[in-house]
């Protein structure tokens, strides 16, 4: 049995022993040699003071006497986390979750639940950055089910949003909705607080990419009442971006665009350049699907804030989202040619972004190569598209896919595949 494993009784005894003292020796004259007797047996639990005590007299840490873990393992430990925190917001994706795992498999680390819960959570945002969401799931909800007693509800409303996230990004929009709702549709509501904001845009961005567009309508006058209340930027920004979604889906593009001049509004009031670039990638698609005139207004947003060095845990989604968003910019300009220069800047990336993310990119680059007159090259990503939405549950955004994918390919003469395409996306509305 290891220190970090043994009661706090068998410790005492080891620590005395290796002291070469006795247990009368340890006890005088504050306590009883018996009262040490029953500590190191197990049979009495030893209150925050007198471990204090016994951790004087036998020269050891405190943390070593209630944990197993020494102040310099502790301080290993930490070290650890800082270095893989680094990593994590270095957009090194790959290294975090390296240093994450091996922490976690380390004994020491399962003593200390505080340490633990913060490697868990950076191993489940490093796995989310490198599209291993399956994993990421399930430690998630793990680390939820173990920890809910203990977690402070802000903290918990903050992993439930990753959790659903993660399932909204898998295409299980059920379980996306489930997991939040959890928190947000019981019977006793919880204070709202940022978080909970934040979770709450991520349920309404569920309900709409599930097509519940009333139940998303209903909950979004609650949501941004909620987040008004608070009156904090990222609460607003959140609230209004998710708003945002529900009203381009819904069909009303001047509300859209209203909720992303609010989001933007929002954001600016922190005097953050690069978070305002940020945000404004983020709502481009938005934008550009609401009012397609605008493109080449945000074609500039998009190249100055590409400009702008992209760090955090997000950076390398960023980037794609940025250069995603200049494709369908330049395409709704006209402009092919320079739609592929900006495809090229994602194509060494495609392989390790999530599947949905990869049939998205493909399809901007069928439309770009459509639009180039290389029909075989149109045909060949089309394809890959296609492959993906035939595992894909049927979604609004699965119908939207096919649709596009049915225009492309009527566009470059492949019949027989279009209607079939077409046909696809009415199975996925249930027609």
């Amino acid at each position: 049995m290891s220190a970090a494993t043994a009661p706090v009784g068998q410790r005492i005894k080891t620590a005395r022993r290796r002291r070469g003292i006795s247990q009368a020796e340890l006890a005088h004259p504050e306590l009883s040699d018996s009262y040490v007797s029953l500590i190191e047996s197990g049979k009495r639990t030893a209150p925050p003071a007198v471990l204090e005590l016994l951790a004087e007299k036998l020269e050891c840490s405190l943390s070593y006497l209630v944990s197993g873990v020494t102040a310099e393992q502790r301080e290993e430990l930490e070290l650890g986390l800082v270095h893989a925190r680094q990593a994590l917001d270095g957009d090194r994706a790959a290294e975090a979750r390296t240093r994450y795992a091996a922490l976690l498999a380390g004994e020491a680390i399962a003593s200390l639940p505080h340490l633990r819960q913060e490697a868990e959570l950076g191993l489940a945002g490093a796995l989310q950055a490198c599209g291993e969401l399956d994993e990421a799931i399930t430690l998630l909800a793990g680390v939820r089910h173990r920890d809910a007693a203990q977690m402070p509800a802000e903290l918990y409303a903050s992993v439930t949003c990753a959790l659903s996230r993660c399932h909204r990004r898998q295409g299980d929009l059920a379980a996306a909705v489930r997991a939040a709702e959890q928190i947000l549709a019981g019977a006793a509501r919880p204070a709202w607080s940022e978080e909970h904001v934040r979770l709450g845009a991520e349920l309404l961005i569920a309900y709409t990419e599930r097509g519940d567009l009333l139940r998303g309508c209903q909950f979004r006058g609650e949501l941004l009442a909620a987040a008004d209340r608070l009156g904090t930027p990222a609460a607003l920004v959140a609230a209004h971006r998710a708003a945002a979604v529900l009203a381009m889906e819904s069909g009303h593009d001047e509300e859209a665009l209203a909720h992303v001049e609010r989001a933007l509004a929002a954001q600016s009031e922190l005097g953050d350049p690069s978070g305002l670039n940020r945000l404004r990638v983020a709502c481009a698609g938005i934008a550009l699907s609401a009012r397609p005139a605008d493109a080449g207004r945000w074609r500039r947003l998009l190249m100055a804030a590409r400009a702008e060095p992209v760090n955090g845990p997000a950076g390398a989604a960023e980037e794609v989202d940025c250069a995603v968003n200049l494709i369908r910019a330049e395409l709704l300009l006209g402009s092919p040619e320079a739609a592929e220069g900006h495809l090229a800047a994602v194509r060494d990336q495609i392989e390790h972004l999530p599947r949905d993310r990869q049939a998205e990119i493909r399809l901007l680059a069928g439309q770009t190569m459509a639009g180039l007159g290389r029909r075989r090259e149109a045909v060949r990503e089309l394809a890959a598209v296609a492959a993906w939405l035939r595992e894909a549950p049927p979604t609004r955004r699965t119908t939207r896919f096919w649709l596009a994918v049915a225009r492309i390919l009527q566009e470059v003469e492949e019949p027989g595949d279009s209607v079939a395409a077409y046909q696809r996306a009415l199975a996925c509305m249930g027609l």
